[in-house]
């Protein structure tokens, strides 16, 4: 895991910034002495016959060379920088009344295709803003494009997930208009992006039929930190052994408290459920934007007195 390895950004570049590298200087867990021998001292793996289970122990992880409590030092040091800059990224959004959204899955489950059309139907009511992670191109960027919204494309090289300075850099090159949504694709990864927040105000986990119905049980840590699970391509669902009621239970098993919607962003079933939870969350955050500025005149005003008087 890359809170462990120290591999977030590595070679990482945000679209139209060519001098500069984001080199993310995290602390690199990886031994030197690279001596090969197979006596390894397998603390926090439970074994048996037919499995090795290295998520046992308190670091939940294994990396070679390295005890439980070194990973779970590392990981430290690296999510609270992380968290700093998550902190200031959702101060910003925060202050502005904007809603960002982090949308997390595996490799083609159609993070694009259900944005696109997101932003056709948003056209014109909502302004809508992306950041699209990968690890190379800017395919994804040019396709949101050309549906209507402003992108910055962040490659992260070998890095697998996005990470909040990557996002705060792409947030000074977008137009954030106050009461709008920003919507984050990460790069295309069920492990490392759940652990690290971008300041956004939720994590959508977004599966495909075509992925099985025991996603959620394979991956927990994802759908543990997701707040909505949309379950895409479900015009695919009758060519496919597909259980979305036993999926929807595979989630809240690990979320009791994760919300699921149904769609295809191919034919637009179900899309209506998407847009009204989307404009739902973002007039929840526009009322704490103005709340916070109500409270901060009245403070204001409290520190100034009564009219006349000084």
């Amino acid at each position: 895991m890359c809170t462990v390895c120290g591999c977030a950004g590595e070679g990482a570049s945000i679209e139209g910034e060519h001098a500069h590298r984001h080199h993310h200087h995290h602390e690199h867990a990886h031994p030197h002495d690279h001596d090969h021998h197979h006596g390894h001292d397998h603390h926090g793996v439970s074994a048996s016959k037919e499995s090795l289970d290295y998520g046992q122990g308190p670091a939940r992880a294994h990396a070679p060379g390295l005890s439980q409590a070194r990973m779970i030092e590392i990981e430290t040091n690296i999510l609270s920088k992380n968290d700093r800059f998550a902190a200031e990224n959702r101060k910003r959004l925060e202050a502005s009344g904007v809603l960002a959204l982090n949308l997390v899955s595996s490799p083609g489950s159609g993070k694009t295709t259900l944005l696109c059309e997101t932003i056709r139907r948003l056209a014109g009511s909502v302004p809508a803003t992306v950041i699209e992670g990968d690890q190379q191109t800017a395919n994804d960027a040019e396709r949101i494009r050309a549906a209507g919204a402003p992108a910055v494309q962040v490659n992260t090289g070998k890095g697998c997930h996005l990470d909040a300075h990557m996002v705060g850099h792409a947030m000074e090159r977008l137009p954030l208009e106050d009461g709008g949504i920003l919507f984050i694709e990460n790069v295309g990864n069920l492990v490392c992006p759940a652990a690290f927040d971008l300041g956004e105000a939720a994590k959508v986990a977004i599966l495909s039929v075509t992925e099985g119905e025991d996603k959620p049980l394979k991956y927990p840590d994802m759908f543990a930190a997701s707040r909505l699970m949309i379950l895409n391509k479900i015009d695919l669902a009758p060519h496919c052994d597909f259980d979305s009621v036993r999926c929807a239970e595979n989630a809240r098993r690990i979320n009791p408290a994760i919300e699921v919607i149904e769609l295809s962003a191919k034919t637009a079933e179900g899309f209506e459920a998407w847009l009204g939870w989307l404009d739902q969350r973002r007039r929840d955050v526009a009322r704490h934007a103005i709340e916070a500025l109500e409270a901060r005149a009245a403070a204001l005003r409290a520190a100034a007195g009564p009219a006349g008087q000084g």
